[in-house]
């Protein structure tokens, strides 16, 4: 796991951390592009506000209770702990410190801090009549773990012709009966809808918002919160020929976490969380079971649920199960894993569906990568080292040209700024930083340094100064912009830049005042390091 660096940033620590947390991932299987993109999201959120010196915590983590994992568990021939343990310790936890993902807590459904908290939890809504039992009989889908509603269904074709499928994982679901506990999530269609309205941005995209709420106003029923047919999972206190419906434990997680039951400075520090990132198709889960959980407990609901949308390849949702789960070190391994934690902010708007291809990947980063960013950083510090040795000289010379570049910076921190930190629109960040870049390349152009460079005299030699300063002071503070995106890259443009020994570490400078324009000291040593971007090889064969 990596470190946070909240404690450098000097945040309060009596203060209410800034909590973000993923879903905890299904661990049938190794993760794929799916899986990361929302992490990576989580990752750069958090550290963005840790540049602005705020207390911050990351929660990531993996399910590993349900029907699912203890058949994927027998069809590999171990027990179901021996299955995720194996996952998490050879898959997941190593690719998250592989992709660079800052988590300052990693939770597993499995541990005793989890399991003890939510049969607490559990026994203490059956004890205010909040769970009775019943049975029921439906459709249910494995691979959600889902019983669905008749009209959710959608009707096989081919090899499923005349058989009723799930409209996400695309196979048939199974009729079960079965004696349960059931919590009355019916009673509170009325207060979810109150707080829909009371808080807009509760959920978000706009359209998931609209999807929920419909839902709810067609009428709640009642949760089952148990299954008898298998014994997978957490045993329900008062009956123990049940476990706990694996999404009612699985949600628990965002509160066992942070100190729920047995940590109550820590649980009231953190708890809730300021954004739940959730992929769409378990949205319902979060906007409507989580805080009708929360609200019978008489605990804080959390700020809001963002839920990004789909990756598809081939027109297919990126999934383990449409087996176009496309491993992220396939990608690293060829373009870098800055790059990729890069792109696909960059290339899909955050909530919206979008498409993975080895073509735009290839394009966006020799284009916008190599050559604007990584081409501007090369060739300001090949022109300090052949006019000024190396010394960062002093700007003394601005005018016109240099008021616009700050004036560009100042727009640039405030967009990004509200963007990434508050709007989760990582793409519009990004394309503020990036428009900015393009900004001081064309700034670079049009000054022609090159050729101010020939002119010996007191007044030429102040200009190519003031021209390179500018430039330099301007890849400063991109470095700081993107830090939170492509840190490794970022530490690399800091360190050439001779901002290391005289700023100090690149992880306590803050977002916010990142256009404070002459930060960076005239003297400093500017060196041309390794190429922040190299020239792609050619694609690997299939």
């Amino acid at each position: 796991m990596a470190a946070t660096g909240s404690e450098k940033q000097g945040a309060d620590e009596n203060a209410k951390a800034f909590y973000v947390s993923t879903p905890i991932y299904y661990v049938n299987d190794a993760p794929h592009l799916g899986h990361a993109y929302t992490t990576v999201a989580g990752d750069v959120l958090t550290r963005w506000h840790r540049q602005r010196g705020e207390k911050v915590w990351y929660l990531t983590g993996t399910d590993e209770h349900g029907q699912k994992i203890m058949r994927t568990a027998e069809a590999n021939d171990v027990t179901p702990q021996e299955w995720c343990d194996k996952l998490v310790t050879e898959a997941w936890k190593p690719l998250w410190e592989h992709l660079n993902i800052a988590n300052d807590d990693f939770i597993r459904t499995t541990e005793k801090r989890h399991t003890d908290r939510v049969q607490e939890f559990v026994q203490d809504l059956y004890d205010k009549g909040e769970i009775y039992k019943g049975g029921y009989e439906g459709p249910y889908c494995v691979g959600c773990e889902e019983y669905k509603l008749p009209g959710d269904l959608i009707d096989g074709e081919g090899e499923f012709s005349g058989q009723k499928l799930c409209p996400i994982h695309k196979k048939p679901v199974e009729l079960l009966k079965e004696e349960n506990y059931f919590f009355k999530l019916s009673e509170y269609g009325d207060k979810l809808l109150a707080l829909y309205e009371a808080n807009p941005g509760f959920i978000q995209p706009e359209s998931a918002r609209n999807e929920v709420v419909n839902f709810v106003k067609q009428g709640l029923q009642d949760l089952s919160i148990s299954r008898s047919t298998f014994d997978w999972g957490v045993k329900v206190p008062w009956d123990d020929k049940h476990v706990i419906y694996v999404w009612v434990d699985a949600l628990l997680n965002y509160a066992t976490a942070v100190g729920y039951g047995a940590n109550e400075e820590k649980f009231a520090s953190t708890f809730p969380a300021n954004v739940h990132l959730v992929g769409k198709d378990i949205l319902r889960f979060h906007a409507v079971i989580w805080p009708a959980m929360l609200l019978a407990q008489g605990l804080p609901v959390p700020g809001r649920v963002a839920a990004n949308g789909w990756l598809m390849v081939g027109g297919e949702k990126m999934s383990k199960s449409n087996l176009t789960g496309i491993k992220p070190q396939d990608l690293t391994s060829h373009f870098g894993v800055d790059a990729y934690r890069w792109y696909f902010l960059r290339a899909i708007a955050f909530g919206s569906d979008g498409s993975f291809s080895w073509e735009d990947f290839s394009a966006r980063y020799t284009s916008e990568l190599a050559n604007d960013y990584g081409n501007l950083a090369s060739r300001l510090a090949a022109m300090v080292g052949k006019y000024f040795g190396g010394a960062l000289p002093e700007a003394t010379a601005s005018g016109d040209a240099e008021r616009a570049v700050q004036d560009g910076l100042t727009k640039a921190v405030a967009e990004a700024d509200r963007k990434i930190g508050e709007e989760l629109d990582f793409q519009g960040g990004i394309l503020a930083i990036f428009d900015f870049v393009k900004q001081v390349n064309g700034y670079i152009t049009e000054q022609e340094p090159w050729k101010v460079a020939k002119d010996d005299s007191p007044e030429g030699k102040a200009r190519l100064a003031t021209i390179l300063y500018t430039a330099a002071e301007s890849l400063r503070a991109v470095a700081v912009l993107l830090n939170p995106v492509m840190p490794e890259t970022s530490q690399k443009l800091w360190e050439s830049l001779g901002a290391e020994p005289s700023l100090g570490a690149l992880a306590d400078q803050n977002v916010r005042t990142a256009a404070t324009w002459g930060t960076l000291p005239a003297g400093a040593t500017v060196t041309k390091g390794a190429v922040l971007f190299p020239r792609l090889e050619e694609k690997p064969a299939a």
